[in-house]
Protein backbone atom coordinates (compact mmCIF):
# COMPACT_ATOMS: atom_id res chain seq x y z
CA UNK A 1 0.00 0.00 0.00
CA UNK A 2 3.02 2.30 0.03
CA UNK A 3 2.57 3.65 -3.53
CA UNK A 4 0.69 6.69 -2.24
CA UNK A 5 1.27 10.38 -1.57
CA UNK A 6 -0.49 10.17 1.80
CA UNK A 7 -0.62 7.53 4.49
CA UNK A 8 -4.11 8.59 5.57
CA UNK A 9 -6.57 11.26 4.46
CA UNK A 10 -9.16 12.21 7.08
CA UNK A 11 -12.60 13.59 6.32
CA UNK A 12 -14.41 15.29 9.15
CA UNK A 13 -15.36 18.35 11.11
CA UNK A 14 -12.92 21.26 11.23
CA UNK A 15 -13.51 22.49 14.76
CA UNK A 16 -11.82 24.85 17.16
CA UNK A 17 -11.83 23.33 20.66
CA UNK A 18 -12.41 25.66 23.61
CA UNK A 19 -11.43 23.91 26.83
CA UNK A 20 -12.56 24.70 30.34
CA UNK A 21 -12.22 22.86 33.66
CA UNK A 22 -15.54 22.21 35.42
CA UNK A 23 -16.78 19.90 38.18
CA UNK A 24 -19.43 17.20 37.97
CA UNK A 25 -22.02 19.48 39.59
CA UNK A 26 -21.70 22.00 36.77
CA UNK A 27 -22.18 19.22 34.19
CA UNK A 28 -25.26 17.86 35.96
CA UNK A 29 -26.84 21.26 36.61
CA UNK A 30 -26.45 22.13 32.93
CA UNK A 31 -28.37 18.99 31.98
CA UNK A 32 -25.41 17.43 30.16
CA UNK A 33 -24.54 13.74 29.97
CA UNK A 34 -20.99 13.44 31.23
CA UNK A 35 -18.47 12.02 28.77
CA UNK A 36 -20.58 12.52 25.63
CA UNK A 37 -20.93 14.99 22.78
CA UNK A 38 -24.08 17.06 22.25
CA UNK A 39 -24.90 19.24 19.26
CA UNK A 40 -25.91 22.79 20.19
CA UNK A 41 -27.13 25.86 18.34
CA UNK A 42 -25.07 29.01 17.89
CA UNK A 43 -27.14 30.69 20.60
CA UNK A 44 -26.67 27.80 23.05
CA UNK A 45 -22.94 27.75 22.36
CA UNK A 46 -22.62 31.48 22.99
CA UNK A 47 -24.64 31.25 26.20
CA UNK A 48 -22.48 28.40 27.52
CA UNK A 49 -19.29 30.22 26.53
CA UNK A 50 -20.33 33.13 28.74
CA UNK A 51 -20.72 30.75 31.72
CA UNK A 52 -17.30 29.14 31.49
CA UNK A 53 -13.76 30.40 31.79
CA UNK A 54 -11.86 29.07 28.77
CA UNK A 55 -8.49 27.57 29.67
CA UNK A 56 -7.24 26.94 26.16
CA UNK A 57 -8.30 27.25 22.51
CA UNK A 58 -6.86 25.01 19.79
CA UNK A 59 -7.75 23.38 16.51
CA UNK A 60 -9.64 20.16 17.04
CA UNK A 61 -12.17 17.82 15.53
CA UNK A 62 -11.90 14.05 15.83
CA UNK A 63 -10.44 13.17 12.43
CA UNK A 64 -8.27 16.29 12.44
CA UNK A 65 -6.82 15.23 15.80
CA UNK A 66 -6.03 11.81 14.36
CA UNK A 67 -4.29 13.32 11.33
CA UNK A 68 -2.24 15.63 13.59
CA UNK A 69 -1.21 12.59 15.62
CA UNK A 70 -0.06 10.74 12.50
CA UNK A 71 1.99 13.78 11.47
CA UNK A 72 3.58 13.92 14.93
CA UNK A 73 4.75 10.34 14.43
CA UNK A 74 6.41 11.22 11.15
CA UNK A 75 3.59 10.10 8.86
CA UNK A 76 2.08 11.84 5.84
CA UNK A 77 -1.57 12.77 6.50
CA UNK A 78 -4.10 15.05 4.82
CA UNK A 79 -7.46 16.38 5.98
CA UNK A 80 -10.65 17.53 4.24
CA UNK A 81 -13.04 19.79 6.15
CA UNK A 82 -14.99 23.05 5.89
CA UNK A 83 -14.19 26.26 7.78
CA UNK A 84 -15.81 29.68 7.88
CA UNK A 85 -14.44 32.91 6.44
CA UNK A 86 -13.40 34.15 9.88
CA UNK A 87 -10.50 34.34 12.32
CA UNK A 88 -11.19 30.90 13.75
CA UNK A 89 -11.21 29.42 10.25
CA UNK A 90 -7.81 30.91 9.49
CA UNK A 91 -6.53 29.80 12.89
CA UNK A 92 -7.67 26.24 12.21
CA UNK A 93 -6.02 26.19 8.78
CA UNK A 94 -2.75 27.67 10.01
CA UNK A 95 -2.64 25.38 13.04
CA UNK A 96 -3.26 22.07 11.30
CA UNK A 97 -0.85 22.85 8.47
CA UNK A 98 1.82 23.93 10.95
CA UNK A 99 1.91 20.42 12.44
CA UNK A 100 2.40 18.76 9.06
CA UNK A 101 -1.11 17.99 7.80
CA UNK A 102 -2.09 19.00 4.26
CA UNK A 103 -5.47 20.74 4.64
CA UNK A 104 -8.09 20.92 1.89
CA UNK A 105 -11.05 23.12 2.74
CA UNK A 106 -13.27 22.20 -0.19
CA UNK A 107 -13.89 23.39 -3.71
CA UNK A 108 -16.42 26.06 -2.76
CA UNK A 109 -15.64 29.56 -1.41
CA UNK A 110 -15.24 29.71 2.40
CA UNK A 111 -18.52 29.24 4.23
CA UNK A 112 -20.40 32.30 5.43
CA UNK A 113 -21.34 30.30 8.51
CA UNK A 114 -18.95 30.60 11.46
CA UNK A 115 -16.20 28.05 11.91
CA UNK A 116 -17.35 25.22 14.16
CA UNK A 117 -16.54 25.29 17.85
CA UNK A 118 -16.58 22.65 20.56
CA UNK A 119 -16.83 23.71 24.18
CA UNK A 120 -14.98 20.92 25.99
CA UNK A 121 -15.68 20.74 29.72
CA UNK A 122 -13.01 18.73 31.53
CA UNK A 123 -13.90 17.35 34.98
CA UNK A 124 -11.30 16.56 37.69
CA UNK A 125 -11.21 12.88 36.66
CA UNK A 126 -10.14 13.90 33.15
CA UNK A 127 -13.47 13.09 31.49
CA UNK A 128 -14.56 15.45 28.73
CA UNK A 129 -18.11 16.53 27.97
CA UNK A 130 -18.47 18.26 24.61
CA UNK A 131 -20.94 20.80 23.29
CA UNK A 132 -20.46 21.26 19.57
CA UNK A 133 -21.77 23.97 17.26
CA UNK A 134 -21.12 22.62 13.76
CA UNK A 135 -21.39 25.89 11.84
CA UNK A 136 -19.48 25.67 8.56
CA UNK A 137 -19.02 21.91 9.01
CA UNK A 138 -22.63 21.37 7.95
CA UNK A 139 -21.72 22.51 4.44
CA UNK A 140 -19.28 19.67 3.74
CA UNK A 141 -20.65 18.12 0.56
CA UNK A 142 -19.71 15.77 -2.30
CA UNK A 143 -18.06 18.53 -4.34
CA UNK A 144 -15.49 18.92 -1.55
CA UNK A 145 -14.21 15.38 -2.10
CA UNK A 146 -11.24 15.33 -4.47
CA UNK A 147 -11.19 11.77 -5.77
CA UNK A 148 -7.57 12.11 -6.91
CA UNK A 149 -6.49 12.93 -3.35
CA UNK A 150 -8.49 10.00 -2.04
CA UNK A 151 -6.87 7.74 -4.63
CA UNK A 152 -3.43 8.94 -3.54
CA UNK A 153 -4.01 7.93 0.10
CA UNK A 154 -3.44 4.47 1.53
CA UNK A 155 -6.40 4.83 3.90
CA UNK A 156 -9.44 7.12 3.99
CA UNK A 157 -10.45 7.86 7.61
CA UNK A 158 -14.03 8.91 8.34
CA UNK A 159 -15.76 10.31 11.42
CA UNK A 160 -19.06 8.79 12.47
CA UNK A 161 -20.03 12.34 13.45
CA UNK A 162 -20.54 13.08 9.73
CA UNK A 163 -23.74 11.06 9.76
CA UNK A 164 -25.52 13.94 11.47
CA UNK A 165 -25.57 15.94 8.19
CA UNK A 166 -27.12 14.62 4.97
CA UNK A 167 -24.70 16.37 2.59
CA UNK A 168 -21.75 15.09 4.60
CA UNK A 169 -23.12 11.55 4.33
CA UNK A 170 -23.21 11.94 0.56
CA UNK A 171 -19.63 13.22 0.65
CA UNK A 172 -18.55 10.19 2.67
CA UNK A 173 -20.21 7.79 0.26
CA UNK A 174 -18.40 9.49 -2.63
CA UNK A 175 -15.08 9.16 -0.80
CA UNK A 176 -15.71 5.49 -0.04
CA UNK A 177 -16.53 4.83 -3.69
CA UNK A 178 -13.35 6.57 -4.82
CA UNK A 179 -11.31 4.59 -2.30
CA UNK A 180 -12.70 1.27 -3.44
CA UNK A 181 -12.24 2.16 -7.12
CA UNK A 182 -8.57 2.86 -6.35
CA UNK A 183 -8.10 -0.29 -4.25
CA UNK A 184 -7.58 1.84 -1.13
CA UNK A 185 -8.91 1.08 2.33
CA UNK A 186 -11.59 2.79 4.40
CA UNK A 187 -11.42 3.33 8.16
CA UNK A 188 -14.38 4.48 10.26
CA UNK A 189 -14.44 5.95 13.75
CA UNK A 190 -17.79 5.48 15.50
CA UNK A 191 -17.20 8.78 17.36
CA UNK A 192 -19.90 8.67 20.05
CA UNK A 193 -22.51 6.22 21.40
CA UNK A 194 -25.31 8.69 20.65
CA UNK A 195 -24.13 8.89 17.03
CA UNK A 196 -24.32 5.10 16.88
CA UNK A 197 -27.83 5.11 18.34
CA UNK A 198 -29.02 7.74 15.84
CA UNK A 199 -27.54 6.09 12.76
CA UNK A 200 -27.01 2.45 13.62
CA UNK A 201 -28.61 1.07 10.46
CA UNK A 202 -26.66 3.36 8.12
CA UNK A 203 -23.40 2.69 9.94
CA UNK A 204 -23.87 -1.08 9.81
CA UNK A 205 -24.56 -0.88 6.09
CA UNK A 206 -21.44 1.23 5.55
CA UNK A 207 -19.35 -1.21 7.58
CA UNK A 208 -20.64 -4.21 5.66
CA UNK A 209 -20.15 -2.60 2.25
CA UNK A 210 -17.08 -0.37 2.51
CA UNK A 211 -15.23 -0.35 5.83
CA UNK A 212 -11.95 -2.22 6.30
CA UNK A 213 -10.92 -0.83 9.70
CA UNK A 214 -13.28 0.13 12.52
CA UNK A 215 -12.42 2.20 15.59
CA UNK A 216 -14.61 2.69 18.64
CA UNK A 217 -14.64 2.49 22.40
CA UNK A 218 -16.39 -0.35 24.19
CA UNK A 219 -19.63 1.55 24.70
CA UNK A 220 -19.83 2.58 21.05
CA UNK A 221 -19.15 -0.92 19.75
CA UNK A 222 -21.57 -2.50 22.21
CA UNK A 223 -24.27 -0.08 21.02
CA UNK A 224 -23.44 -0.88 17.40
CA UNK A 225 -23.64 -4.63 17.97
CA UNK A 226 -26.53 -4.43 20.46
CA UNK A 227 -24.36 -6.42 22.83
CA UNK A 228 -23.40 -6.19 26.48
CA UNK A 229 -20.70 -8.84 26.30
CA UNK A 230 -17.27 -8.61 24.67
CA UNK A 231 -17.46 -12.06 23.08
CA UNK A 232 -20.83 -11.30 21.52
CA UNK A 233 -19.59 -8.00 20.08
CA UNK A 234 -16.50 -9.64 18.60
CA UNK A 235 -18.57 -12.44 17.09
CA UNK A 236 -21.01 -10.05 15.44
CA UNK A 237 -18.31 -7.79 14.01
CA UNK A 238 -16.40 -10.75 12.62
CA UNK A 239 -19.42 -11.42 10.43
CA UNK A 240 -18.78 -8.02 8.79
CA UNK A 241 -15.19 -9.00 7.94
CA UNK A 242 -13.55 -5.88 9.38
CA UNK A 243 -10.44 -5.26 11.42
CA UNK A 244 -11.82 -3.73 14.62
CA UNK A 245 -10.09 -1.77 17.36
CA UNK A 246 -12.03 -1.42 20.61
CA UNK A 247 -10.57 0.90 23.24
CA UNK A 248 -11.49 0.18 26.87
CA UNK A 249 -10.04 3.06 28.87
CA UNK A 250 -7.83 1.87 31.71
CA UNK A 251 -8.34 -1.73 30.53
CA UNK A 252 -6.43 -1.02 27.33
CA UNK A 253 -7.72 -2.18 23.96
CA UNK A 254 -8.84 -5.24 22.04
CA UNK A 255 -7.98 -5.63 18.36
CA UNK A 256 -9.55 -8.39 16.31
CA UNK A 257 -10.17 -9.49 12.76
CA UNK A 258 -11.76 -12.58 11.28
CA UNK A 259 -9.15 -14.91 12.71
CA UNK A 260 -7.26 -13.50 15.68
CA UNK A 261 -7.76 -11.37 18.78
CA UNK A 262 -5.09 -9.34 20.56
CA UNK A 263 -5.48 -7.64 23.94
CA UNK A 264 -3.24 -4.67 24.69
CA UNK A 265 -2.96 -3.21 28.20
CA UNK A 266 -3.15 0.53 28.68
CA UNK A 267 0.20 2.21 29.22
CA UNK A 268 0.80 3.59 32.69
CA UNK A 269 0.08 7.29 33.16
CA UNK A 270 1.13 9.26 36.22
CA UNK A 271 -2.04 11.36 36.22
CA UNK A 272 -5.00 11.45 33.87
CA UNK A 273 -5.39 15.13 33.05
CA UNK A 274 -7.81 15.16 30.12
CA UNK A 275 -9.27 12.29 28.08
CA UNK A 276 -10.10 14.57 25.13
CA UNK A 277 -8.71 12.88 22.03
CA UNK A 278 -7.71 9.57 23.64
CA UNK A 279 -9.58 7.55 21.02
CA UNK A 280 -8.43 9.88 18.25
CA UNK A 281 -4.80 9.37 19.19
CA UNK A 282 -5.18 5.62 19.57
CA UNK A 283 -6.44 5.62 15.98
CA UNK A 284 -3.48 7.80 14.96
CA UNK A 285 -0.96 5.38 16.41
CA UNK A 286 -2.69 2.34 14.98
CA UNK A 287 -3.03 3.85 11.51
CA UNK A 288 0.56 5.06 11.49
CA UNK A 289 1.70 1.53 12.26
CA UNK A 290 -0.77 0.01 9.80
CA UNK A 291 0.43 2.17 6.91
CA UNK A 292 4.07 1.53 7.78
CA UNK A 293 3.96 -2.25 7.77
CA UNK A 294 3.65 -3.03 11.50
CA UNK A 295 1.82 -6.15 12.63
CA UNK A 296 -1.46 -5.78 14.54
CA UNK A 297 0.17 -5.94 17.95
CA UNK A 298 2.74 -3.35 16.92
CA UNK A 299 -0.01 -1.07 15.59
CA UNK A 300 -1.96 -1.40 18.82
CA UNK A 301 1.10 -0.64 20.94
CA UNK A 302 1.63 2.59 18.99
CA UNK A 303 -2.02 3.44 19.60
CA UNK A 304 -1.71 2.77 23.33
CA UNK A 305 1.42 4.93 23.52
CA UNK A 306 -0.23 7.86 21.75
CA UNK A 307 -3.39 7.61 23.86
CA UNK A 308 -1.34 7.52 27.08
CA UNK A 309 0.57 10.62 26.06
CA UNK A 310 -2.54 12.60 25.17
CA UNK A 311 -4.45 11.89 28.41
CA UNK A 312 -1.47 13.08 30.45
CA UNK A 313 -1.88 16.65 29.14
CA UNK A 314 -4.63 19.17 28.43
CA UNK A 315 -5.92 19.09 24.87
CA UNK A 316 -5.92 16.62 21.99
CA UNK A 317 -2.71 17.67 20.22
CA UNK A 318 0.48 16.18 21.65
CA UNK A 319 2.89 18.69 23.15
CA UNK A 320 5.70 16.15 22.65
CA UNK A 321 6.69 14.87 19.17
CA UNK A 322 5.29 11.36 19.12
CA UNK A 323 8.11 10.23 16.85
CA UNK A 324 10.48 10.89 19.76
CA UNK A 325 8.39 8.67 22.03
CA UNK A 326 8.37 5.90 19.42
CA UNK A 327 12.15 6.00 19.37
CA UNK A 328 12.54 6.33 23.14
CA UNK A 329 10.19 3.44 23.85
CA UNK A 330 11.56 1.35 20.96
CA UNK A 331 8.09 0.77 19.54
Amino acid sequence: MRDASYDVIGIGSAIVDILSRKNDRFIADAGMVKGTMALVTAEESQALYKRIKPTQEMSGGSAANTMAGIASMGGAPAFIGRVGNDKLGKAFSDDIESVGVDFYSGNLPPSQLPTATCLVLVTPDGQRTMNTYLGACTELNPSDIDVDKVASSQVVYIEGYQWDAELAKQAIRKACGAAKDSKRQVALSLSDPFVVDRHRGDLLMLIEEDVDLLFGNQEEIFHLCEANDLKVAISRLREANVLACMTRGAKGAVVFDGESTATIPAMAVGQVVDTTGAGDLFAAGFLYGYTHGRDLLGCAKLGAMAAAQIISQLGARSKVPLCDLIEAQEL
